[in-house]
């Protein structure tokens, strides 16, 4: 009696596998996927200049290093950073607000205020709505099947990334915005932990101490993508990649695009001519609305 409609999340009348035995959202191919992914590399007016950015990536060690928890590097790996001109902007100001809103340890239970799910909200609409590059995912998107109005796209967003699901012990501890842009520590190490102004903030408050890094991709300017090693309150990340000097909404623009069209799967983008490979895992113990899959990482894959 079910069959495979493409209209069905549209109507709200989807049968229960749906999601399983059908293709429930739209399709891109893989040109498409890299052709809009150089689009927003070039629409991120917000990220950072050389001018406002200085790394120092130091030790580059093989990946057979990257176990051995030893700092090779002895400076921070951020010299400078122009906190004034970037972290006034909207979409950071924005971003800067949500990352106080989690527990770092998971089998900690997350509750949020109604502040904070303002927040979260303000985050969505500074990003998606109001820049140019959050306008280009939606319309790509929508040009291709995925989502049939804004709102559905703004509302399908918060609730695979600020969604709460259990990676521990039963809690509802975790989420996949949490994991990826503020970082948690399971299973005595650090989890998740792929974005660069996270890093930067701690790494200044003394919190966090960067060791080594394992690769460094092709590009000369911002944004670059870092493999790194690093010791964050005491616990050690193996391999930590992160987008360098992007602005907020184009790292959330980046891993949205992947998940959305190539949900627990290697996708291949294309930022300045040079090839990037985001690689997405979807949350398979616990689902939002017709048995959607919240997002359980993404992060810039080893070339």
């Amino acid at each position: 009696p079910c069959h495979c409609n493409s209209l069905c999340p549209q109507y709200n009348n989807c049968c229960s596998d749906y999601s399983q035995l059908c293709d429930s959202k739209g399709s891109a191919t893989d040109a498409e996927i890299k052709a809009v992914s150089e689009t927003l590399y070039t629409l991120d007016s917000n990220k950072a200049s050389p001018s406002q950015l200085k790394i120092d990536p130091q030790a580059l060690v093989a990946d057979s290093q990257t176990s051995s928890q030893t700092d090779l590097s002895s400076s921070r790996l951020y010299s400078y950073l122009d906190e004034g001109t970037l972290f006034s902007k909207p979409t950071y100001a924005a971003f800067l607000a949500l990352l106080d809103n989690y527990n770092w340890m998971t089998g900690t239970t997350e509750s949020f205020t109604s502040q904070q799910l303002a927040e979260q909200d303000t985050f969505l609409k500074e990003t998606m709505s109001n820049t140019e590059v959050g306008k280009e995912l939606f319309a790509f998107l929508y040009t291709k099947g995925y989502y049939a109005s804004q709102a559905e796209f703004i509302q399908d967003l918060k609730n695979m990334w600020f969604g709460l699901y259990s990676r521990d012990n039963g809690k509802m501890d975790s989420s996949g915005f949490e994991h990826i842009f503020s970082g948690e520590i399971k299973g005595g190490k650090v989890s998740g932990f792929h974005n660069w102004i996270q890093f930067y903030l701690l790494e200044k408050k003394g919190e966090l101490n960067y060791y080594s890094h394992s690769f460094d991709g092709p590009w000369t300017s911002y944004p670059d993508v870092l493999g790194m090693q690093f010791m964050w309150k005491g616990y050690y990340k193996q391999v930590g990649s992160a987008i360098i000097g992007c602005s907020p909404e184009f790292d959330f623009a980046l891993y949205s695009l992947c998940y959305i069209t190539r949900p627990g799967k290697q996708c291949r983008l294309s930022l300045g001519g040079k090839d990037l490979i985001i690689q997405t895992y979807t949350w398979e113990n616990s689902f939002y609305g017709d048995g959607k899959k919240f997002i359980g990482s993404a992060y810039p894959a080893s070339p």
